[in-house]
């Protein structure tokens, strides 16, 4: 999340061009989703800073709190998201589902018992996000243990060193999805970036 000073937080570029995930995720979804939704949580949050550093009273600044945590979260999630994906080696495009063997695949495994296993935890604890939020593979910090979670609306991930994080809101998926949010989350397995996960994986256990 880039801040130079308060109000100065920028939307990030993306690391691919917005049709490099189909057609598991659809140009017209990562256009909206990057240029519209998550520029708007860019455009409040600098908003509220700026009026928080103008507050004069305490009243005030608790009103802007809510702000500050809704489109805080939703910029740090957002840009932890779009470097978590990456164009399908499936379809010949880059490294997007191939989750090579390595420290991450093996503790998958070692925790889950199989991918596939994980996967299919993964997606029936993320599928039962009551409305909007977020999907986590997070490391434990006190047990260094991969776990499964979830956070609500755009609350990030404050228990566990993030892993892999899956957005969940209907704007990531419905224009291409509809309701069925497991078609959803089956498919953005071949659109995840193990090679960054595996990154953050390493950092979060200190190898």
């Amino acid at each position: 999340m880039a801040a130079a000073a308060t109000g100065q937080h920028k939307l990030p570029d993306l690391p691919y061009p917005y049709d490099a995930l189909e057609p598991f995720i659809s140009r017209q979804i990562m256009e909206l989703h990057h240029k519209k939704h998550h520029q708007t949580y860019v455009n409040a949050l600098n908003a509220a800073e700026v009026a928080y550093a103008k507050a004069s009273t305490p009243k005030e600044r608790i009103a802007l709190q809510q702000a500050l945590k809704f489109n805080g979260g939703g910029h740090i999630n957002h840009s932890l998201f779009w470097v978590n994906l990456a164009p399908a080696a499936s379809e010949g495009k880059g490294s997007g589902g191939a989750l090579k063997d390595g420290p991450l695949k093996s503790a998958i495994i070692e925790t889950f018992g199989s991918f596939d296993s994980f996967k299919k935890e993964f997606n029936t604890t993320t599928a039962g996000i009551q409305g909007s939020g977020w999907g986590w593979l997070g490391v434990n910090p006190q047990t260094k243990r991969l776990e499964i979670t979830t956070t609500a609306n755009q609350d990030p991930l404050l228990t566990h060193a993030p892993v892999i994080g899956v957005d969940v809101w209907e704007h990531a998926f419905y224009l291409q999805y509809l309701n069925v949010k497991a078609d959803y989350l089956n498919a953005i397995w071949n659109v995840i970036n193990f090679d960054e996960a595996e990154k953050r994986y390493l950092e979060a256990v200190g190898k």
